[in-house]
């Protein structure tokens, strides 16, 4: 089965072909919109639509003096688990366009790296929350859950993707736990939660235009039907992007287009959503063994190739090692996304939510470089082996380069039902998730003729070699149960649990030829009870006390050859021996802590709101890839083994707080400390490698973020800063990258009283203000070996103009 594409037999540039369909698509995907029926809601222990007249009410919030009118920074939510918000405003002046989840590093606990200053080059992004990586985490948009944030596509796509970042209503973290109603079988952490903006109730438009360093040009359009019928209304919007990346000259960006249709009623409300995006970005490339090299940053060399065919016979590309420059890399990604929701209220105490979604995913991770890096040559000897290096050169068209890709399709689509009850002083709610989730991942090898180049903007065609092909078919079933009792006014209690039932069924219809019998079969990950306890109590009319206690599991990553999953490991025996005796991954999470929020008058102190927690994981059945194990070593030929590691014992403190000095002034900052530890040692073959009471690789111990706002009326301005400390690079923690201060500055201004202009806003944004050098991205080494790095991005400026009618 080959993967579909709708641009399948394009060639195009970034911005040309897509651009030529945005027209088109806007119009007929408002009319879409307009047409799909749909449901709305959240469970009650996530932020969901304020409540209709008859809807079920949540459990009472501790009074809370109100702010001060100048913003904040972010929002606590009042509940059993921390978790916190960063909303659309906050967002948008921190970088238009940028991805929603990097202005969540803003937030306590939370560590977001990427060598790109928008957050959206998926390649080099990493994610730390409370010692869990981006891939433990669970996701979601509106509900709907967008997987678990893998490069290699197979289960969702990222939150920058599944919406345009002007639309995102807001973004919230819970950085402990999330709601057992949340869709996502990866979270052994917390949750992300992304939530899109509703229509407005008047007919307008807004138009923002951003230019800044590196050739950046993004347009945002978006056109708001207001009310119309009986409770309708609906809005289309449009983004592109295309910035040249700021070592190379490749250009990233794309097109994007969402639509969504609001009807609400006394008892219903019935939302759609619809998201086009497509995508390409070249890659940032990682140095190899940066405390060996004076290397900052490795440029691709496209589009000048005479220099490449110069290189790839000169002795600085023999000398340069791993460190070799390839032509260009790149991640096309192209996504269709739609949802539908319902939300029905019975009576004053029965409320239920629907949710039906649908995402197809088409795309590749391309490469160009020469046949003769490391590896290749004995790649290709397997499928040409009577072969001499100068003619595999003619094979590939003559230029001694090939063209390499990983192609990625996938349809997925499920189905979420919640029903909440009010009973007495007890709100019970009981809900489930199902979805199939068909992928496919194929490597292939093209042909890089010098007369005819390929580039980073096509989809290939006419393959030289499979390499190889999955096919995945998962079958993901999760029920939730919680009750939460209202005990007395000020305290409450609640207790639930979480089936989670996940099967996939892994297949190989392509064979690599290099040896390796990449295995086929079903594995299950299976646990009917994930229990989840949590306790609430108002000390104070301001002050008010958490504690959560919740068991998780992560299902296996369906994912194969070259990745650590069942299906990635390298025999049939080794993945029969797994499916009998390997475990998943699951943890247990404990936290508590303290919140307030109150008027104060302390001089120029007029306000103070914040919150302290402490957390303490136990995660267990740790999954790594290794070249072999002891109880396997029978196997021969094992290079490549899928084992249970043992566990890891977090503990850590976050400390944030906002303080406000009257009308025009506040400051917040966000103190963390966490310690992540291996408690086990594991094996490679007959080797012990020595991890136990090591710290885990990647993780800083501790970090701060401030933001410093000034507010007057027109004009907004902010210094932000955020700060990571010394990370290991390896598991044995002999390498580490040493900390690092970003800052950045924005500060904006609103004209209003332009005729038949609600209001011109101009906002000037200049990104890692100090120029700073360092690392961002890691990627880890097993042991005392090379670890491989990312630059993190100069300093840049945008000027963002925009308009509202």
């Amino acid at each position: 089965m080959q993967p579909t594409f709708l641009s399948r037999h394009l060639k195009k540039a970034v911005p040309s072909a897509a651009s030529r369909r945005c027209t088109l698509l806007a119009t007929t995907l408002l009319a879409m919109s307009m047409a799909s029926a749909h449901a709305a809601s959240t469970d009650t222990t996530t932020q969901g639509p304020t409540p209709r007249r008859n809807a079920v009410q949540k459990a009472p919030a501790p009074t809370a003096t109100p702010a001060p009118a100048t913003e904040q920074i972010i929002s606590t939510a009042h509940r059993t688990r921390s978790e916190q918000s960063v909303s659309h405003v906050q967002m948008q002046r921190m970088l238009p366009g940028m991805s929603p989840v990097k202005a969540l590093e803003i937030l306590p606990g939370v560590v977001f790296e990427n060598a790109d200053p928008w957050g959206n080059n998926e390649q080099n992004s990493s994610l730390f929350i409370h010692g869990f990586n981006q891939n433990q985490l669970g996701f979601t948009l509106d509900g709907m859950p967008l997987g678990d944030q893998s490069y290699g596509n197979y289960n969702g796509l990222t939150p920058q993707r599944a919406a345009i970042s002007e639309v995102m209503g807001g973004a919230s973290v819970s950085t402990g736990a999330g709601a057992l109603g949340t869709a996502s079988t990866s979270n052994l952490g917390g949750t992300l939660e992304f939530q899109t903006q509703d229509p407005m109730h008047r007919a307008g438009g807004q138009l923002n235009q951003t230019f800044g360093s590196w050739s950046t040009f993004r347009t945002f359009a978006r056109i708001d039907t207001g009310d119309f019928g009986n409770g309708n209304s609906a809005y289309v919007a449009w983004a592109r992007q295309d910035a040249r990346a700021w070592d190379f000259a490749g250009h990233q960006g794309g097109n994007q287009v969402n639509a969504k249709f609001v009807h609400e009623d006394d008892n219903n409300k019935i939302t759609s959503f619809f998201d086009w995006s497509d995508k390409v970005e070249p890659n940032e490339d990682s140095i190899y063994d940066p405390q060996y090299t004076t290397l900052y940053k490795k440029p691709f060399i496209y589009p000048n190739l005479n220099e490449a065919l110069k290189y790839y016979n000169s002795s600085a590309y023999k000398d340069a090692g791993l460190n070799y420059r390839n032509y260009y890399s790149a991640a096309q990604r192209e996504d269709f996304l739609a949802y539908t929701k319902w939300t029905h209220d019975f009576s004053r105490n029965l409320h239920w939510d629907n949710q039906i979604y649908y995402h197809h995913d088409g795309g590749e991770g391309v490469v160009a470089g020469p046949i003769s890096a490391a590896g290749l040559p004995a790649l290709f000897s397997a499928y040409y082996p009577t072969y001499s290096s100068s003619q595999l050169s003619e094979v590939f068209g003559g230029s001694g380069m090939a063209t390499r890709t990983t192609e990625y399709w996938d349809n997925r689509g499920g189905l979420i039902s919640t029903l909440r009850y009010k009973l007495g002083n007890h709100h019970i709610e009981l809900g489930g998730w199902y979805e199939r989730n068909n992928n496919t991942q194929a490597r292939r090898w093209y042909p890089f003729s010098a007369s005819d180049p390929t580039t980073p903007y096509e989809r290939q065609q006419n393959p030289l070699i499979h390499q190889y092909t999955n096919y995945f078919y998962t079958n993901t079933w999760t029920t939730h149960l919680q009750d939460t009792w209202q005990v007395s006014k000020n305290f409450s209690l609640n207790a639930g649990f979480k089936s989670e039932l996940v099967y996939t069924n892994g297949t190989l219809p392509v064979a690599s030829k290099t040896g390796s019998t990449v295995p086929g079969g079903t594995i299950a990950a299976v646990k009917p009870f994930l229990p989840a306890f949590g306790a609430l109590w108002n000390i104070t009319p301001h002050e008010q006390w958490f504690a959560n206690i919740q068991e998780n599991m992560r299902a296996f990553q369906a994912e194969g050859t070259g990745n650590a999953t069942p299906w990635g490991v390298t025999t049939q025996e080794a993945f029969d021996h797994f499916r009998e005796h390997g475990h998943p991954e699951t943890s247990w999470t404990y936290e508590t802590g303290l919140r307030t929020n109150r008027d104060i008058s302390f001089g120029p102190l007029t306000h103070i709101s914040g919150q302290l927690e402490y957390y303490h994981v136990h995660f267990s059945n740790r999954l790594l890839s290794v070249a072999s194990a002891p109880n396997l070593s029978w196997i021969v030929g094992s290079a490549n083994i899928l084992t249970n590691v043992g566990s890891v014992s977090t503990d850590g403190m976050d400390f944030s707080f906002t303080t406000q000095f009257g009308r025009h002034f506040s400051f917040y900052n966000a103190l963390s400390y966490n310690k992540s530890v291996y408690n086990d040692n594991y094996s490679t073959g007959t080797s012990i490698v020595p991890t136990a009471g090591k710290n885990v690789a990647g993780v800083p111990n501790w970090t701060e973020k401030f933001v410093a706002s000034t507010n007057w009326g027109a004009f907004n301005a902010q210094f932000i800063g955020d700060v990571i400390g010394k990370r290991y690079t390896t598991y044995t923690n002999d390498q580490h990258v040493g900390g690092y201060a970003l800052f950045s500055l924005n500060a904006g201004y609103t004209i209003h009283g332009i005729p038949h202009v609600r209001g011109l806003k101009i906002q000037g944004n200049i990104t890692n203000l100090t120029n700073t050098k360092g690392w961002s991205t890691l990627s880890i080494g097993n042991a005392s070996t090379t670890y491989s790095a990312y630059p993190i991005a100069p300093r840049m400026y945008f000027l963002t103009v925009g308009a509202e009618f």
